[in-house]
């Protein structure tokens, strides 16, 4: 048997060198480290890892090629109410490792024990990690680091994007690979879009308690292998790192940049019960924030909460970014739950975490979007976070659906949020993009089900319709569901190209949900996190084809005013914007507060946006000069010209003057 080398303390996971391959794990607490290596048969060799640096462990094993298998059984004393869960009856998962092979079932073997280990070797079961080879060829692939001021964010899950998409091979539809076939490039550049920001892509598993009720983690919320593209997105799960990549060079050659949703918040070991497949077994007290009992602190409602202010998380989590940014070449993330990222455990913007990110050459210049709450105390954080980061904005999302889909609201509200939150995020520097704007995204309803629906309807999801937020701010218009008469439609058609064009007509970052642009639904289902079916995949078949093109006009009209492709906060008197009442005069402190939700917004001098969201038609008086309409409102050489607009309830125009 081949004797392990001291080899070094870095790099952190498994590394081919050309001649071997060196192992690294980190444990604080570990008394001691043992490397299992598997041959074809599933055979076990165990080698203790011989050397110590710091809290890393390593070895150094000559000869060793990429496609060995191999997994860990740490020692180390079992105390519980410190936080100590080592079991070397258990085989886990490098939490560095760059490719794991496996299925996850649920299977008691998985569990460590509770008060006392479990004794049952886990190998039959195990996933295995596997050293992994990361050629691929880029060619002259570089960044194309759209400016922020130019971004316009398409949020995406791969399965759902083209699993029912006809003009894709059938043997591609819902991969990686779908994303690089030229009939989506063409759409992504047609609807022009500059980013698509992938749900998690991330190796995930799906959680025992929805096994056990034969659903599935569809969204991917729940990190298995924090290094690993997720294979269920691959044509060849084998191939998956090579089809990520393939996708993500084609997108840019589209100049389409790609932003990863990533979960460093929590980890698939869920809560005491939940299975043992890596962090825990390794460094249980390093890995998570605990009580002072030993159980986890469930500040994500995932069952743990990683410890992501302990120098080791931090150092991990840094690697780990800079590994999908070098090694992917993808262009920014979208932080789920983030403000664990700054927990201390209180919330602080110089957290390790943020200080890291900021400090490096790498990730400072890549796009940074974060979801800033967890359910933790102080988890909402909105506004709050470094100026590095951009952060969705549920003002935005709230407010402009409370202005045209309920009486809760008024001009000023809807002036706010149009210009960026100002309120919330002008300071320390930050840019209107800060505010990534957004009226739906994959966590709650989609945009036709906000129109569609009074109620949540998660009654699939095994909860008794439970989950899922209450506050939806919808309007059924009259009748539950996406059904409806002519007069019911033609409603709910007015409050979506309310809703589209407040969105992508408004300063800051606007993120458009896939399949709004289709008029998509999932049938009031506002939590569809365990649906991996027809409710949740686009149906391209049967899309909204007017909805697409107005959305796409919409987007194009927001390239041409530079109020906000400019990226800088408006000024009283710098000619970016001048808010008139219905009769072209400024608005009254009393009108800026009244339930007449009736608003002119001029951008730039030359783009005016009229907006009636009562259930009145009405008049309004445009500014003086020669105003058109313009797509999508009107044709592209639209003659007429107007000095008044006759607004339709729940209205909304763009005119132009040269």
């Amino acid at each position: 048997m081949t004797q392990l080398q001291a080899g070094n303390a870095s790099p952190l996971g498994a590394a081919f060198d050309g001649h071997g391959v060196n192992f690294t794990l980190f444990s604080a607490n570990a008394e001691q480290v043992v490397l299992c290596l598997f041959d074809e048969d599933g055979n076990e060799e165990r080698h203790l890892l011989p050397s110590r640096t710091g809290d890393i462990w390593h070895g150094y094993l000559p000869g060793a090629r990429p496609g060995l298998q191999y997994g860990y059984r740490v020692h180390g004393p079992w105390s519980p109410a410190l936080g100590h869960r080592f079991n070397p009856e258990k085989l886990l998962l490098d939490p560095c490792a760059r490719q794991v092979t496996g299925e996850v079932p649920d299977h008691a073997l998985f569990h460590g024990g509770l008060d006392n280990p479990d004794h049952r070797d886990n190998s039959s079961v195990m996933l295995r990690c596997v050293v992994a080879y990361s050629h691929f060829d880029w060619e002259d692939d570089e960044p194309l680091r759209t400016p922020w001021g130019e971004t316009v964010i398409y949020e995406a899950h791969v399965r759902g994007l083209t699993r029912l998409h006809p003009d894709i091979p059938a043997e591609l539809r819902g991969t990686y690979l779908a994303l690089a076939h030229p009939v989506m490039l063409d759409y992504f550049r047609q609807l022009g879009i500059t980013a698509l920001e992938l749900m998690p892509v991330i190796q995930f598993a799906t959680e025992p308690r929805l096994q056990q009720m034969g659903l599935s983690n569809y969204w991917g919320y729940n990190p298995l292998a924090m290094y690993c593209p997720e294979p269920g997105y691959a044509s060849r799960p084998e191939a998956a790192r090579v089809e990520l990549c393939t996708a993500v060079k084609a997108l840019h050659q589209a100049g389409i940049e790609v932003v990863l949703d990533i979960v460093l918040n929590h980890t698939a070991e869920t809560d005491l019960y939940g299975p043992t497949f890596s962090w825990r077994g390794i460094d249980n007290a390093s890995y998570y924030w605990l009580q002072d009992n030993g159980d986890y602190h469930n500040w994500t409602g995932c069952g743990n909460t990683l410890n992501l202010s302990h120098p080791a998380v931090v150092d991990m989590v840094v690697d780990n970014l800079r590994y999908w940014v070098s090694e992917f070449h993808v262009d920014g993330f979208r932080f789920d739950l983030a403000s664990v990222m700054g927990r201390t455990p209180e919330f602080r913007q110089d957290a390790p975490l943020f200080e890291a990110i900021r400090q490096d050459p790498l990730l400072s210049q890549v796009k940074l979007i974060a979801e800033p709450w967890d359910i933790g105390p102080g988890g909402y954080q909105v506004g709050n976070f470094p100026p590095l980061f951009a952060e969705w904005n549920d003002h935005f999302r709230d407010g402009m659906r409370r202005f045209w889909l309920s009486s809760d609201s008024n001009p000023g509200e809807f002036a706010c949020r149009f210009a960026a939150s100002s309120d919330v995020f002008r300071h320390q520097g930050r840019n209107p993009s800060a505010s990534i704007n957004l009226v739906t995204s994959h966590d709650g309803f989609t945009l036709r089900d906000c129109v569609s629906f009074n109620h949540k309807h998660n009654e699939a999801n095994g909860e008794e319709n439970r989950d899922g937020t209450n506050a939806n701010f919808s309007n059924n218009h009259g009748e539950e569901g996406p059904t409806g008469n002519i007069h019911i439609q033609e409603r709910r058609r007015h409050s979506v190209h309310g809703l589209l064009t407040a969105l992508l007509l408004a300063q800051g970052t606007p993120m458009l949900l896939a399949g709004d642009e289709h008029g998509h639904t999932q049938h009031g289902n506002n939590n569809a996190y365990c649906q991996d079916n027809e409710l949740t995949w686009l149906d391209w078949a049967n899309k909204n084809e007017g909805l697409t093109a107005f959305t796409t006009e919409l987007i194009k009209l927001r390239k041409q005013i530079p109020a906000l492709v400019n990226d800088q906060w408006w000024e009283e008197g710098d000619g970016s914007v001048v808010w008139l009442n219905s009769q072209a005069s400024p608005l009254s402190p009393e009108a800026w507060q009244s339930e007449i939700k009736q608003l002119q917004v001029l951008l730039s001098g030359h783009w005016l946006i009229t907006l009636n969201a009562t259930q009145s038609v009405s008049e309004f008086v445009l500014p003086e000069g020669e105003w058109r309409a313009v797509p999508p409102f009107a044709g592209e050489d639209n003659p007429v010209v107007m000095a008044v607009w006759h607004g339709p309830a729940h209205g909304v125009c763009v005119f132009y003057r040269s």
